[in-house]
Formats: C-alpha cells, sequence, structure tokens
C-alpha cells in the first residue's frame, strides 16, 4: 500500500482533474435510502446513459448528500507513482493502482486508465467515461456502500431476491452461480431483485435486514445461455459460439452483460431492503458426480464458508474517521457470525443442479420469517 503524501490533498488532484472542463448545466439525482447522490459530468450523452440505468432510483428534485463530478477525457497524466492494489484470493493480473494522499487516495484502472479521486470532499471520476460507464457505476454505488459501512452494515460477496417481503442472500465460491441462480428465480412471479454482487447486511433488534445497491446484474454467457428470459443479450452469433464451447470453458469467460430487469421481468422488481429470512451458500461442482443436496449448517462449525460470504470493501472505500482502507487488512470474522446468528445458512453441494435448488428455496426457505436475536 502507498504511504500517503502528506503534502498533496485532494483539492490539489481535483483542481488537476478539473483543469479545463466545463460541466454542463444538468445533473443526475439518484435517491437512495438514507442518501442522496448527484452526478454532474461534462458529457450530456453520459449523463442520459445513466440515467437509463439507474431509472429505478431517478428523482426530480432534493437536496444531495453528495456530489460526484465524471469528466469525459482522455486517460489523466498526474504523474504519481501508483501501487499495486492487492487482489483477493483467485483473482490474477493487475486491476487497480492506488495513491494515497493525506485525505483521501487516487485510484487507477489499469486497464481502462480510468481516474478515481475519493475523498470526502471531492469525488471525481475522469477519462473514457462514456466507453466505460460501468466504472462510473461502479464508483457511484462505491459511496452508497461507504454509506451503509458507516452505519453499521456488513458487506458479503452475495446476489439478494425479495419474495413475501423476506430477502434470501445467496453467496458462493467463484464461478458458483449465484447470479445465474438468483435470476433463475426471479423467472417466478412474486420475486423481486434486491443485489447481485454486494449485499448488505445488518442486525437490529427485530431481526437481521438485507439490503441491496443499485446495481443490475452483470452476467457472464454461461448464465445467458441457460435462462430463456435472458436470451436476447446475447446475439444470436455470439449464442452460436458460446454454445459451442466446452460447460468448464463456458462458465469461466470474462464476457459480462447487463440485466435490465423491468425490461426483462417488468415493473415493480426491484427492492431496496428486506428481513434476511435465510442464506444459501453453493459450494457445488459442474464436474461433481454426487447429486445436489442442501443441508442446514452453522457457521460457527463451518467457517470455512465464511470465504464465500466475507467481501473486502475494495479500494474506494473511506472509513468514518477519513482513512482509507487498506488492502491488506484482515476481514472480521466474528462481526459476520455475530451477524448471522439465528439465521439459517444452507450449504449446497454435490453437482450444479439450478432447477431443483430454486424450487427448493422458493417453495421452503421464504417461508421461514425472521429471526430475533
Amino acid at each position: 500500500m502507498s504511504n500517503p503524501d502528506t503534502r498533496m490533498m485532494s483539492k490539489d488532484i481535483a483542481a488537476q482533474l478539473a483543469e479545463g472542463v466545463s460541466l454542463q448545466p444538468g445533473s443526475l439525482l439518484l435517491g437512495l435510502p438514507e442518501m442522496t447522490i448527484r452526478l454532474r459530468s461534462n458529457s450530456t450523452a453520459l449523463l442520459e446513459k445513466l440515467r437509463a440505468y439507474f431509472k429505478h432510483t431517478v428523482i426530480d428534485s432534493g437536496d444531495a448528500t453528495v456530489e460526484i463530478h465524471a469528466f469525459d477525457c482522455a486517460p489523466p497524466d498526474l504523474g504519481l507513482h501508483y501501487t499495486d492494489w492487492l487482489r483477493e484470493a483467485g483473482k490474477t493480473g493487475r486491476k487497480d493502482a492506488v495513491f494515497d494522499l493525506s485525505d483521501g487516495r487516487v485510484v487507477k484502472k489499469v486497464r481502462t486508465g480510468m481516474m478515481f479521486l475519493q475523498s470526502f470532499d471531492h469525488r471525481i471520476a475522469a477519462g473514457p467515461c462514456l466507453e466505460n460507464d460501468n466504472q462510473v457505476i461502479n464508483f457511484i454505488n462505491a459511496q452508497y456502500m461507504s454509506m451503509l459501512q458507516h452505519n453499521g452494515w456488513s458487506i458479503c460477496h452475495a446476489a439478494g431476491l425479495v419474495r413475501n417481503g423476506m430477502a434470501l442472500g445467496l453467496a458462493g465460491f467463484s464461478g458458483g452461480g449465484k447470479s445465474t441462480l438468483m435470476l433463475h428465480m426471479l423467472n417466478e412471479s412474486g420475486t423481486a431483485f434486491l443485489s447481485n454482487d454486494r449485499l448488505f447486511v445488518r442486525r437490529t433488534d427485530d431481526g437481521v435486514m438485507a439490503a441491496g445497491i443499485p446495481k443490475l446484474p452483470r452476467i457472464n454467457p454461461g448464465t445467458a445461455l441457460n435462462n430463456p428470459r435472458l436470451g436476447d443479450i446475447v446475439t444470436p452469433e455470439r449464442r452460436d459460439e458460446l454454445a459451442a464451447l466446452p460447460l468448464a470453458e463456458l462458465w469461466d469467460i470474462e464476457e459480462k452483460y447487463d440485466v435490465d430487469i423491468e425490461k426483462t421481468y417488468g415493473p415493480d422488481r426491484i427492492a431496496a431492503r428486506a428481513p434476511l429470512c435465510g442464506f444459501v451458500i453453493l459450494n457445488w461442482s459442474h464436474s461433481a458426480d454426487d447429486p445436489t443436496r442442501i443441508t442446514e449448517v452453522d457457521l460457527n462449525d463451518r467457517r470455512d464458508l465464511l470465504a464465500a460470504v466475507m467481501k473486502s470493501p475494495g479500494p474506494f472505500y473511506q472509513l468514518a474517521d477519513g482513512s482509507m482502507h487498506a488492502g491488506n487488512s484482515v476481514l472480521d470474522e466474528e462481526s459476520y457470525l455475530s451477524t448471522f446468528q439465528n439465521v439459517p445458512v444452507y450449504e449446497v453441494t454435490g453437482r450444479v443442479d439450478f432447477d431443483q435448488i430454486a424450487k427448493h428455496c422458493l417453495d421452503r426457505l421464504f417461508n421461514k420469517g425472521p429471526q430475533a436475536s
């Protein structure tokens, strides 16, 4: 991790990034639980693209909790000496590089050249934003995720679904298919999307609540090919190419597609929060010969499963005291165990069978109420 340069502050970097940039008069305002985010940009096209993406959270007016500026431009050269951000186990290649300031951090996306300034006073995305709008979306969501963590929510590497007013979390080891299973269950009427890859949980006096973030499911080709509702996401030509690949190779492809929930599943199919009725951890395998099984487990006895649930906040996370999250920080297992106390947790083993597990979850797991502490 880079050492903070006590001589350089976020205002210095903000001035460099904003030089010669003229913001458009309009803005995008997102109304989220406990937070309102205003986005301003020099690109009308970017604002309209993000307006379409965040359409279920867009509001017409209100006071902004935070303001983000997105400058669509060539990749900036700030002349900084970056340190590579340590990636999580199982991830390879350089993705993020960081330079710590006295009051924040500069994050550089190695592959795209996108630059992000994170501080309490300045939140700026600069570079080819329109071309890399997904990275701008992630930066916007990072502000909301920071607020949730400041307010006592724990981040889980999980998808989430709501049915009968209750939320079910879905986690899995790399390539486990949590998004595929979640979208499989969304085919059933009466279900609502909560989160695809970042689920937040917090214990309250009445049990455990689950919260999602305004990020649409971003799926791989294997998920698209195995769900008839998602057929239009992949072109017919690409679909034929992918269908010819071996199953193991298909699920490992680094190729992502956004799923428009309202377009695919209809209106009112996105939820923001709900009481958590259970948590499913996919520990199955495409190469397994054993039948698919789902078994209730105690995380205190199966701490190995926590690795599929716990999630690092990432390089954008700024703690409430203004310091930046360190990439080598050890995640607190005890905190997760305390939060999940009395929440039914299930492990899925054996061969992959989305139909069987989706039916089990829909028919049985959503019928359980929240567990009081």
